[in-house]
């Protein structure tokens, strides 16, 4: 049953992906066709065809490998400065940008004139492709937006969960063993040693009411010596005397939900209870904020994870839990997911939140201002835009399209860096993927 979930689970994040992939073309299909802009392919994949079918001027199908798409658009590029389209040159670089500019107009047919890709103006043109990565977020949104309120997050309570045995250092914690972590060396914890128990719920803390799990962790935090706690216990308010003692633990945020690193406070030594808490609309939406930074922060730092990436991948390093993760890593976990000892609706949210990631991470990366992502179009168009403006406020005459296949050597060395990273990425998938465990 393991197996046949573990299939089930990589077979459903398989065709969220599918989906995905359809939804971001057609933002930029239907804005394309708004505009009146000829649009001869829409395709989900890459590769040879598996099936398609033409309706009207455009071509729909999917192509074997379900690893991305695309639109065909007439006129993608203006034609050279001396009004060629197929110019030819010994340079190589020269001919990577005639190259490029051949291949807008392949499909050119009579009357195709006015309906170019580089003839409308700047603001369609960001529209047009701005509208992909945006279907993308939207989706993102939505699916977490649906998770959030509709079957809540898991919240940290002011209830005991499971009390410590000993004081151990966050640093030394994944050094020991889960099933016996304590040493005879280690000192006891202080919860222990005051008889806190599974179950009890903080009312006070040094006689201030708890109010929250954010406010107790911090209490707890910058309460480093004797404290006087009150808990509720099987209907009864007990006082207990802890000495809370210091110890390298990590670091949370406002909420008290756990960050990456560590830091010296405060130690009482419990686990709290938490609970699945369905959010408000305002909550959800400052939830998915925090997604959205996240995933920009993530983004920003996937520079510097690439040598403990590569040394995951070859040297057998541990491979991180925010390691960089493809496509096939990605399923990989949707399948571990499905697989879990987890009540169905859990399993169900933690795969929409993969998919609403997996989208989110689709919007950032496409509107990075290089060509051959979408973002580089955008840019394009926007620097298009400002020249002419420029020219008419200077009464100068107008500069004309700005010639992006100029760019087109700068987009292959991109797409041979990204290339180049995402096969790192799936062979790391492959012989070291990252876990829910990890």
């Amino acid at each position: 049953m393991t197996a046949l979930m573990t299939v089930l689970g990589i077979v459903v994040f398989a065709v969220g992906l599918m989906v995905s992939i359809a939804w971001h073309e057609l933002g930029h299909l239907s804005t394309a066709k708004l505009f009146k802009i000829r649009v001869p392919q829409y395709m989900v994949g890459f590769g040879p065809t598996v099936w398609s079918r033409k309706k009207g001027e455009t071509e729909y199908g999917f192509k074997a490998i379900p690893l991305g798409g695309y639109i065909r658009m007439i006129g993608m590029f203006p034609p050279g400065e001396d009004g060629r389209i197929t110019a030819r040159s010994t340079s190589p670089w020269r001919s990577m940008i005639e190259d490029a500019r051949s291949a807008a107009y392949e499909e050119l047919q009579p009357g195709d004139e006015t309906r170019l890709f580089y003839t409308r103006k700047p603001w369609k043109r960001v529209i047009v492709m701005f509208a992909g990565p945006f279907m993308n977020l939207i989706l993102a949104f939505a699916l977490a937006l649906s998770v959030f309120m509709g079957i809540g997050i898991a919240e940290q309570t002011t209830v005991v969960s499971s009390v410590s045995d000993c004081v151990i250092s966050q640093a030394d914690t994944a050094k020991r063993s889960p099933d016996n972590p304590c040493l005879p060396s280690d000192p006891v914890a202080p919860a222990k040693t005051a008889g806190f128990q599974p179950g009890d719920k903080f009312v006070s803390f040094n006689g201030r009411p708890v109010d929250g799990w954010a406010d107790l962790s911090k209490d707890i935090r910058t309460g480093v010596g004797p404290a006087t706690i009150v808990v509720e216990r099987a209907g009864k308010q007990v006082t207990l005397h802890p000495v809370i003692t210091k110890n390298v633990v990590a670091k949370t945020d406002s909420d008290g939900n756990v960050q990456d690193g560590t830091v010296t406070a405060g130690f009482l030594g419990f686990s709290p209870a938490s609970h699945i808490q369905p959010q408000g609309f305002t909550s959800s939406v400052s939830h998915m904020g925090d997604m959205a930074k996240q995933g920009m922060d993530s983004l920003l730092r996937l520079p510097q994870r690439i040598p403990d990436l590569w040394r995951a991948t070859f040297d057998g390093a541990p491979r991180k839990a925010d390691s960089p993760m493809g496509v096939v890593g990605a399923a990989r976990v949707g399948g571990e997911v499905f697989s879990l000892k987890e009540p169905a609706i859990d399993r169900i949210a933690t795969m929409v939140m993969l998919v609403a990631g997996f989208n989110l991470s689709l919007f950032l990366f496409n509107m990075l201002p290089l060509l051959p992502l979408d973002g580089g179009h955008v840019a394009g168009a926007l620097w298009e835009s400002l020249r002419r403006h420029t020219a008419r406020v200077f009464r100068r005459p107008d500069p004309g399209p700005f010639d992006v296949a100029k760019l087109m050597p700068v987009a292959y060395i991109v797409a041979g860096i990204f290339v180049s990273f995402t096969l790192l990425v799936l062979i790391a998938d492959v012989v070291n993927p990252v876990k829910l465990s990890s």
